[in-house]
């Protein structure tokens, strides 16, 4: 699933962009700490990301989203860097909790 400098990377962010969960805890869930660091990462971090993760892999995590893991910026942002939005169109809404 993941080349070895891949989850090393994800290990090194783990405890700095999920850190209300141990790192181990964090690595459980592989694509919601990719959203995360798509989300709030630095711009080394999310070079990295996409160096060692593919394009790819962050359009399938933006495309399999759960509410609440984007920002409107960056969910907006990643549709047009990833190519998945046309600059003179709107990106699709942001996932949304349901409640019922």
């Amino acid at each position: 699933m993941f080349t070895p400098e891949a989850w090393s990377f994800l290990e090194q962010m783990a405890a700095r962009y999920i850190w209300w969960k141990t790192p181990e805890e964090a690595l459980c869930y592989p694509d919601r700490l990719i959203a995360q660091v798509m989300d709030i990462g630095t711009l080394e971090d999310i070079l990295g990301l996409e160096r060692l993760m593919g394009k790819g892999r962050l359009a399938d995590v933006l495309r399999h989203a759960e509410a609440g893991w984007f920002r409107p910026q960056s969910w907006a942002y990643w549709h047009y860097r990833l190519g998945l939005t046309k600059f003179d169109e709107e990106p699709p809404p942001e996932p949304q909790r349901e409640i019922g």
